[in-house]
C-alpha cells in the first residue's frame, strides 16, 4: 500500500550500512566506510572487486535514481511517472537509445565489459541479498528489475542526451519564417560581438558570419514547410600552474552546472584497489569517474564545450512518406511501432521513422517534410566506456588525454593537472568533418552537399598543455578561434564567466581555499549593460518607474541574497524580453511542431539570452518599429507593477522537486529536500540560473563544488547542492546543503588514515 508522510517507511527503507554483507561475486572481501558526511570510500583487492563493490555501493545509495535513469533512458519513465513522461519516451524510442546502447557494449574493450560486468553483478547481488527497498518502490507499489551489462551504457548517454545545439538549430528553423534569414542569424545562445577564447587562453576573436546563401535551399524548403500559420542550464573550471598558485602547487577548480534534479546526478565516491586509488563525482548507473576525479597523480574535471555533435537534415518526402528524396534518387525510409506504457493512461503508439541521416524528430512525413537527425551519440558505434578504465591508471595530464581517444558520448572542456606541476586542456570530443553551414539550422537532406565526411582524428582536436600564461578557464565559452581549420561549433555560452574568473585569477596568487569565493561571485556584467541603457533613458513619468528605475542606477550589479536590487532587476530583464518576443512575433512559436521535441524550446527562454546582444548593439530590427527607449519605458511600466522587495535569495531559492513528490504530494515534505536561499544567476560565476520564461527561482545551477589541491590532496575539497545519499529520510540526504548554498565545501578526505578516524559507519564486503 502506498504510504503515508509520517510513516515509519521512510526510515525503514534504508539499508543497514554496518556489519558484514555476504554477496555472491566477489572474489575477496572489500571495505565500505563512510565519513561524517556519508560519503563511501570503498577499499577492495582487485579491480573486478572494486567496480563490483561500487555497484554494490550505488544500489545502496541511489538504486531508485539508477532504475529511473534507465527507464528514462530506455523510454520507460512513462510507466512510473504517468503521462508527463510520455512525450520524453517517445523521443527516446525515436531515438534509438537502447539499440545504440546494446551494440556500444557489443564493440566494447575485453577491458570494459570486464568493467561494466563486475559492476552490474553488484548491483544485481545488492538486490538479491533482499535489502530493504527505496520508499519510492513502496510508492509506487513497483519491484526493481535487474542489471544487464549494457544498462549502464545507456544510463550514460541519458544524462547528455541532444545537449547542445540541436535545441539552437530547431529555434532558429521555427523563427525563420517569422524574422526571416537575415534576423533568425541573430538568434544565438551566446552573446556579444567577440569571444574569450580557451584556446588560446585569454585571446580574443571576431564571430564567423553563416553564409546564408548556401543555405538557400534549406531556407526555401523551410518557408514553403513552415505554411502560412507559421507566424500564428553551463559550467565552469579553471587550472592554475604552480607558479600562479599560493602553494607552488596546480590548483584545479570548478562546478558542474545542470538542472537541478533530485537525487543528484552526481554522487561523491572514493574507490581503491591494488591499480588505482581515486576520488570524485560518479554517476549513478555507471562505473569509473568520467567527469570529476584524482586518481593520486593527476586530477581532471570538464565542463561542455559546445561542440556541434548534431545535425538536423530538412527531409523531402515522397507522397506516400516512404521514400526520401537523395542525391541519388528516392531512398526508402525504414518504419516500426513501439507502444510506450503509461501509467494511469491508455499506452502510447509511438511511429518510428528512419531515414538514411537519422531519426525523424519533428514534424510528419506524411506532410512531404520532416526533421532527421544525425547525431554523434547514435550514428556510429561508440567507445567511450572503453576510457573509463583508462583514465584511472593514467598518471600526468597527457596520458590521461590519451586514454580519453574515443570518447563520444557528450563533449567536453577537459581540464586536468598533475603532480609534475602541469596544466592542461584538450576538447574531448568526436567530431564528425562537415560544411560549416551545419551548424546554423537544417541542412537540405536531398543535395549531397552537407554530408559527414569522415572524422577529425583525436590528435587534431584543440589542446593546450602548460600555457605561457599559467592559467585555463572554461566556462562554455568559445573554445577556438570561428571560422578557422575544421568546423567544431556555432553556438556556445557568452564569454562572461570566463572573463570574471580570468579577472580574479589574474588579480592574485591562486589559492586552493579561495576557490569558494571565486565560485560565489556575483558580478553580473548585463546587469550594469542595462543600467548604463537605463541611465540614457528619459525620467519616466511615473514615480513607480521612476523609482525603479532610481534603485538600479544605484545598484552596483552585484547579485547578491541579501539585495532586493537584482530581484527588481530581473522582474525588468524579464518584462523586456516578453515584449522583444511579442513584437518580433516570435511569442507565436510557442508549441511550434519543431520547437516541440521534449523538453520543448521555449520562445522566451531563447531570446533572454539574445536580448544583451540587441540591446548593447542598439539593433532594434526586431522590436516592431519601437526604440530601445521605448522597449524600456514600457518594460519599467511592467516590472513597476510588481512586488519588487524580496530578497533576490528568497526570490531565487531553488525548489528540489523529487519526481515522485507531484504523484504522491502526501509525501512530497520528505521527498522534497528543503533549500536555502541564494544568490547569483545564469550570467555569473556562481550560476544559479533561471529560465527567461519562468519565475526568478533558480532552476539550475552548480550540481556540485570542488577544489583540488594537486598533491597536497587532503586539503581538497568538495560540496554537493544535497547530500550523498538518494533516501528521503536519510541523516545524509540534504546534510550538505547548508554549506553549498554558502558557496562552502566540506573536506574531500583522501587519506585512509584520515578516513579510519572519520568514518561513522563501517561495512565489511565478503564473498558468499
Amino acid at each position: 500500500m502506498p504510504v503515508s508522510p509520517d510513516a515509519p517507511a521512510f526510515s525503514a527503507s534504508l539499508p543497514d550500512l554496518k556489519g558484514e554483507l555476504r554477496l555472491p561475486g566477489l572474489s575477496a572481501a572489500a571495505t565500505v566506510l563512510r565519513d561524517d558526511w556519508g560519503i563511501p570510500h570503498i577499499r577492495a583487492g582487485s579491480e573486478a572487486d572494486a567496480f563490483f563493490a561500487l555497484g554494490v555501493v550505488h544500489a545502496q545509495d541511489r538504486l531508485f535514481q539508477m532504475e529511473l535513469n534507465r527507464r528514462r533512458a530506455l523510454g520507460r519513465a512513462a510507466e512510473w511517472l504517468g503521462p508527463a513522461a510520455a512525450e520524453s519516451d517517445a523521443l527516446a524510442r525515436r531515438l534509438g537509445v537502447e539499440a545504440a546502447s546494446r551494440r556500444d557494449h557489443e564493440a566494447a574493450s575485453a577491458e570494459a565489459k570486464a568493467m561494466l560486468a563486475a559492476y552490474v553483478a553488484g548491483v544485481n547481488a545488492w538486490l538479491a541479498s533482499g535489502p530493504p527497498l527505496p520508499v519510492e518502490y513502496r510508492l509506487l507499489e513497483a519491484e526493481p528489475e535487474p542489471w544487464e551489462a549494457w544498462h549502464p551504457i545507456a544510463v550514460m548517454r541519458r544524462l547528455g542526451l541532444l545537449m547542445g545545439s540541436v535545441w539552437f538549430k530547431l529555434w532558429r528553423a521555427a523563427a525563420l519564417p517569422v524574422v526571416g534569414a537575415e534576423q533568425a542569424a541573430k538568434l544565438r545562445y551566446d552573446d556579444g560581438g567577440r569571444d574569450l577564447l580557451c584556446i588560446p587562453p585569454g585571446v580574443d576573436a571576431e564571430r564567423w558570419a553563416a553564409d546564408l546563401r548556401a543555405l538557400a535551399p534549406a531556407i526555401a524548403a523551410l518557408v514553403e514547410a513552415s505554411g502560412a500559420d507559421a507566424t500564428g542550464g553551463g559550467s565552469n573550471n579553471w587550472a592554475v600552474a604552480p607558479g600562479r598558485s599560493t602553494t607552488g602547487r596546480p590548483v584545479l577548480a570548478g562546478d558542474p552546472h545542470r538542472v537541478f534534479e533530485i537525487p543528484n546526478m552526481y554522487a561523491q565516491h572514493h574507490l581503491a584497489c591494488d591499480a588505482f586509488d581515486v576520488i570524485g563525482l560518479t554517476v549513478p548507473g555507471v562505473p569509473g569517474f568520467p567527469h570529476f576525479a584524482q586518481n593520486g597523480r593527476v586530477a581532471y574535471c570538464v565542463t561542455h564545450a559546445f561542440m556541434d555533435i548534431h545535425d538536423l537534415f530538412l527531409e523531402r518526402f515522397d507522397a506516400a512518406g516512404d521514400n526520401t528524396l537523395t542525391a541519388g534518387g528516392w531512398v526508402p525510409v525504414q518504419r516500426r511501432t513501439e507502444s510506450v506504457l503509461v501509467r494511469g493512461a491508455t499506452p502510447r503508439e509511438v511511429e518510428i521513422v528512419e531515414t538514411v541521416h537519422g531519426p525523424v524528430i519533428a514534424g510528419d512525413p506524411a506532410r512531404g517534410t520532416a526533421l532527421a537527425l544525425r547525431s554523434v551519440q547514435f550514428a556510429e558505434t561508440d567507445h567511450s566506456f572503453d576510457c573509463l578504465p583508462r583514465m584511472l591508471r593514467a598518471d600526468g595530464v597527457e596520458a590521461l588525454f590519451e586514454a580519453t581517444q574515443g570518447w563520444g558520448v557528450i563533449d567536453h572542456n577537459l581540464v586536468a593537472a598533475d603532480t609534475k606541476g602541469r596544466i592542461g586542456h584538450l576538447v574531448r570530443a568526436r567530431m564528425p568533418r562537415r560544411p560549416r553551414e551545419n551548424g546554423w539550422m537544417p541542412v537540405p537532406g536531398w543535395t549531397g552537399a552537407h554530408e559527414w565526411q569522415g572524422w577529425i582524428a583525436h590528435e587534431a582536436m584543440p589542446r593546450v598543455i602548460d600555457p605561457p600564461g599559467g592559467m585555463i578557464v572554461t566556462a562554455n565559452n568559445r573554445v577556438v578561434k570561428d571560422g578557422a581549420g575544421d568546423y567544431l561549433c556555432t553556438d556556445c555560452h557568452p564569454p562572461h564567466r570566463a572573463r570574471r574568473i580570468t579577472e580574479l585569477l589574474q588579480a592574485a596568487p591562486h589559492a586552493p581555499e579561495a576557490a569558494a569565493a571565486l565560485h560565489g561571485d556575483t558580478f553580473s556584467p548585463i546587469a550594469l549593460l542595462v543600467r548604463e541603457r537605463l541611465a540614457a533613458l528619459p525620467e519616466p513619468a511615473g514615480a513607480a518607474e521612476a523609482a525603479l528605475r532610481q534603485r538600479l542606477l544605484d545598484w552596483d550589479g552585484h547579485m547578491v541574497a541579501e539585495s532586493a536590487a537584482p530581484t527588481a532587476y530581473v522582474a525588468l530583464r524579464r518584462a523586456l524580453t516578453g515584449i522583444l518576443a511579442e513584437r518580433s512575433g516570435l511569442a507565436a512559436l510557442s508549441g511550434h511542431e519543431w520547437l516541440s521535441p521534449a523538453p520543448g524550446v521555449a520562445p522566451q527562454n531563447q531570446l533572454w539570452w539574445t536580448l544583451p546582444t540587441l540591446l548593447r548593439a542598439d539593433d532594434t530590427t526586431l522590436l516592431g518599429g519601437w526604440s530601445w527607449n521605448q522597449a524600456l519605458g514600457a518594460a519599467l511600466r511592467a516590472a513597476a507593477a510588481e512586488a519588487l522587495d524580496t530578497p533576490w535569495g528568497e526570490a531565487h531559492r531553488p525548489r528540489f522537486a523529487h519526481p515522485l513528490s507531484a504523484l504522491f504530494p502526501e509525501a512530497a515534505a520528505v521527498l522534497d529536500p528543503p533549500a536555502l536561499p541564494v544568490g547569483g544567476d545564469g550570467d555569473t560565476v556562481l550560476a544559479n540560473g533561471l529560465l527567461g520564461a519562468g519565475g526568478s527561482a533558480a532552476a539550475y545551477g552548480p550540481l556540485a563544488r570542488y577544489a583540488f589541491d594537486v598533491g597536497n590532496w587532503e586539503q581538497s575539497r568538495w560540496a554537493v547542492f544535497h547530500g550523498a545519499s538518494g533516501h528521503p529520510g536519510s541523516p545524509h540526504y540534504n546534510n550538505q546543503n547548508r554549506a553549498w548554498s554558502a558557496c562552502e565545501m566540506v573536506p574531500m578526505r583522501y587519506d585512509w588514515d584520515g578516513i579510519e578516524a572519520h568514518a561513522t559507519t563501517r561495512q565489511k564486503l565478503s564473498p558468499a
